[in-house]
């Protein structure tokens, strides 16, 4: 179902970083805006001032930007519902308890939170589920001067209608009914006259127009309090639509240690945007349960709330992995080594005024374009290009001690490759062959130990070409030094 005009909203609290979860319900927000051609909307709610931070709303709008996902309402955008600020909007507030005030629909609450906490272990005890009593709901003026006079300040409580079950829609999960008893008349204002979070987030939903609200299942609790609230102030209701949660491989609630890092944590780790999104679009979404690959203009064409699964979605950081190292592949050899760029000027291997250096970098990791899985890999697998000497890794010390001959095998290909006027990869390859078969070899085992003089791994790209760009003074420079290897305990 489709309420138009659409308008949706992201509305994140700037008391922390953007992580994977929220960034996959503005992905969904915003996917569901552009497919029916609505308004994506950006809402801060920062209410909470010991919690919220500049630092972090800056990080989110940086995170959102990043993904591309842009807004066409809200902070440094402006609209006609602003401000978009929740920490800007408490005259909204203030008018809206006013007038729910006057209706009856809230009044003052006195008890200290001592006094409900002993309620709410008596309620237990009664083996009842605690809720508030009401005992404030029909105070006199008398009681409530005498209580105000006592030094008592009230907080404001939502008048729940009594005895009334509470049931809506959802897109996702379909019928969803509240009984009455599960519903207590919560505080909407704080003793300080801070609203709290149910509250503003219906008054803010209204005020702006929203037409559906799309985020996750935990917070499938807030929405019937927040439909009341829409019902007292006269609004009407937005549609809902809670989407499931994310879960690590072991199916439990995503945490910190399956990967729940930041959106801009995994950009520092060199997974490109497309990816990301691409990646997260499918976390409870599917097309066809076949096709995995999307751009964000095709997900905008096909993205629909019917085929968000109602079931918890797995965040797999290996086939996150897996799909942007498909991304990454697809690049062209330049564009690679621009999108590497800063990772490897980071890493300062060489002199980036050094056009000679700069091309070698280019041409190693276009060697390694197959290999290659994320952005932050790229210094790694090219250094040994630039390295004065080479270290050896366990694997390719082993590679270096199975060649037959030894010491005297490596010197030999030092001076067959000193020999030659053609150092192409063809004319290395033709001739590194030759010897193996003159020396009754396989090939593979005088290959797989040059690639361990020359680059100190037990794997990498083709040893021909690899060489080839190394240059051949580095190349017998090398197969030389790789002589030591074989002077230690092994």
């Amino acid at each position: 179902m489709v309420k138009k005009p659409v308008r949706v909203r992201f509305a994140p609290a700037p008391t922390g970083y953007l992580h994977v979860g929220g960034a996959r319900t503005a992905l969904f927000n915003y996917l569901f805006a552009r497919r029916h051609k609505g308004t994506f909307v950006l809402r801060v709610e920062d209410t909470d001032p010991a919690r919220s931070s500049e630092e972090f709303y800056a990080s989110i709008v940086e995170a959102l930007r990043w993904l591309g996902l842009e807004w066409e309402e809200g902070p440094e955008v402006g609209g006609k519902y602003g401000p978009y600020r929740q920490s800007e909007r408490r005259a909204v507030y203030d008018e809206a308890l006013t007038r729910m005030q006057e209706a009856g629909t809230a009044y003052e609450c006195f008890c200290t939170p001592e006094e409900l906490e002993a309620r709410r272990e008596e309620m237990r005890a009664a083996g009842e589920a605690p809720r508030y009593d009401g005992r404030c709901a029909e105070l006199s003026p008398e009681a409530r001067a005498g209580l105000r006079a006592q030094g008592r300040e009230p907080c404001l409580r939502f008048r729940m209608a009594a005895g009334a079950d509470l049931a809506y829609d959802d897109l996702i999960r379909g019928r969803v009914e509240i009984k009455a008893a599960e519903l207590d008349d919560f505080v909407i204002a704080r003793p300080d006259g801070s609203p709290t979070y149910n509250f503003v987030c219906a008054v803010d939903d209204a005020a702006m127009a929203i037409s559906h609200v799309i985020r996750g299942e935990d917070h499938i609790s807030n929405t019937p309090r927040q439909i009341a609230v829409y019902r007292a102030l006269g609004a009407d209701l937005p549609l809902f639509a809670h989407v499931p949660l994310l879960l690590g491989p072991d199916k439990s609630r995503l945490s910190k240690r399956h990967g729940a890092k930041s959106v801009l944590e995994y950009r520092e780790e060199g997974y490109l945007p497309e990816a990301f999104v691409n990646f997260l679009a499918l976390l409870g979404w599917s097309y066809d349960d076949e096709r995995e690959f999307f751009s964000l203009k095709e997900l905008t064409k096909h993205f629909s709330l019917e085929r968000v699964a109602k079931k918890g979605a797995v965040f797999d950081v290996e086939k996150l992995t897996w799909m942007n190292g498909t991304y990454l592949r697809k690049l062209s050899p330049e564009e690679l080594f621009e999108r590497a760029r800063p990772w490897l000027e980071a890493a300062n291997l060489f002199a980036w005024d050094d056009e000679a250096a700069v091309e070698v970098a280019r041409r190693a990791l276009a060697l390694e374009h197959e290999k290659i899985k994320t952005l932050a890999e790229a210094p790694s697998l090219i250094d040994f290009f630039f390295a004065e000497h080479v270290t050896y890794d366990e694997k390719a010390e082993k590679n270096l001690r199975k060649l037959p001959g030894g010491v005297d095998m490596l010197r030999d290909l030092a001076e067959v490759c000193a020999a030659l006027d053609d150092f192409s990869a063809a004319a290395l390859e033709k001739r590194i062959r030759a010897l193996a078969e003159e020396r009754d070899l396989g090939a593979g085992k005088i290959i797989h130990a040059m690639r361990a003089a020359l680059t100190g791994r037990a794997v990498g790209p083709s040893l021909f070409d690899l060489a080839a760009l190394l240059g051949q003074e580095r190349v017998v420079r090398r197969l030389a030094e790789a002589t030591a290897v074989f002077k230690k305990p092994g």
